[in-house]
């Protein structure tokens, strides 16, 4: 069975070589710690920073659909913009909304699954040697969304909620994707197989990205978000710009050709079997977590207190104050990351031995956190709001 297919258009994305995976890993690290650096460095706020990368996505994109062929410093701009707003979208739902990452995981995969249905429903084909009318081109970077968006939510559901660590996560999902290549070679559909290393890429280079730009006491290297992404960003430039010369990552094969639907049922039945992998896995881990959680609740849990024991996170509160009474305001605000780390981490297992009394603690500790990135630092106002966090932690302490 054969379609033949006629437009004006010339093939909208590059190709795929080792050019275009590393600029795709560079651009998801960019987009974990650019939309830190937005947020925090640069005090704009989770809500902030989404109307400002959504604004300068949207006139990308705007351009992107503009053209009639791939132009390597828009198409890549445009990746970085939707890695970092598919990122923000994320930490919205988790850190704002306090969806949790289970939650979200779901959510993106089911709008993924349904994105990749009505895609192939439409046009019969999720190639991206095929992208040259516009409706194919909405498609495709409606799925990019979504792979930027699931990516996040799975990568930090495995190194944060599941405590793997930035490092053991980047591995195994580099471990993934090795595989992924490997059954590639052994006739797995090219099609399926671009498709989850290109979702498995993300959790990769947002690892990454937290592992060079996170504190040492939270795991990482400590380079912080401002470096790590200047950096980056500099690799991506010198990449796209080389690119952009030689032309190494033009489609020259001519996609608009007349191209052939074969082995449909195959790669029906490969993608049955890697949903189904995919799922037996992650609904291990969850039991696997869940099951660790059950083990550590007796020890998290006092008769004199609703939370347990909270010494670890008010001997930070009272170390970042001691830094903000010295005005290093600097070490203040890495050492208050430090508590947001370790909060977060300990926020499924707290949450539900008592859920009013984490509620408390939260809202205390986020006003903590508005007052230390604050555009304008009142070291007065900082002081107040750490002071009446250790007060809130001695109170629960004690009930």
């Amino acid at each position: 069975m054969t379609k033949i297919l006629k437009n004006d258009m010339l093939n909208k994305v590059p190709e795929i070589t080792l050019y275009f995976w590393i600029i795709k890993v560079l651009c998801t690290t960019v987009g974990e710690t650019a939309s830190d650096f937005l947020n925090e460095s640069l005090n704009l706020g989770l809500n902030g920073t989404s109307v400002v990368m959504g604004a300068l996505l949207a006139v990308v994109l705007y351009f992107q659909f503009r053209s009639n062929k791939y132009i390597p410093g828009v198409y890549w701009l445009a990746v970085v913009l939707v890695s970092i707003f598919g990122t923000l979208i994320t930490d919205i739902l988790t850190d704002k909304w306090k969806v949790p990452l289970e939650t979200t995981t779901i959510v993106f995969s089911v709008a993924l699954a349904l994105t990749f249905a009505i895609w192939y429903a439409k046009e019969r084909t999720l190639s991206i040697h095929t992208i040259f009318t516009s409706r194919r081109e909405a498609f495709y970077w409606l799925a990019i969304l979504f792979t930027f968006a699931l990516g996040t939510a799975a990568g930090d559901l495995a190194s944060e909620k599941w405590a793997l660590g930035y490092l053991v996560s980047g591995i195994i999902f580099c471990a993934v994707i090795a595989a992924v290549g490997i059954a590639w070679r052994l006739k797995l559909n090219p099609v399926l197989a671009f498709w989850i290393a290109y979702i498995m890429t993300r959790p990769v280079g947002a690892s990454l990205g937290d592992y060079l730009s996170q504190a040492t006491t939270a795991g990482g290297v400590g380079l912080g978000p401002t470096i790590t992404t200047g950096l980056f960003l500099l690799a991506i430039l010198m990449t796209v710009i080389y690119l952009s010369v030689t032309k190494r990552d033009l489609i020259v094969k001519e996609t608009r050709e007349v191209f052939a639907v074969t082995n449909r049922y195959a790669a029906m039945i490969q993608t049955a079997i890697v949903v189904f992998v995919l799922v037996i896995t992650g609904g291990s881990g969850y039991y696997w977590h869940q099951a660790k959680l059950r083990s550590e609740a007796p020890v998290m849990t006092s008769p004199g207190s609703p939370l347990g024991d909270l010494s670890v996170f008010r001997q930070i509160a009272e170390d970042t104050l001691g830094l903000v009474r010295k005005s290093d305001l600097p070490g203040a605000k890495s050492r208050i990351t430090d508590l947001e780390s370790a909060w977060d981490k300990a926020e499924e297992r707290l949450k539900p031995v008592n859920f009013g009394a984490w509620t408390s603690a939260d809202k205390s500790i986020d006003r903590a956190l508005r007052q230390l990135r604050s555009a304008r630092l009142d070291g007065g106002a900082c002081c107040a709001s750490l002071e009446t966090l250790i007060a809130k932690f001695y109170a629960l302490d004690k009930k």
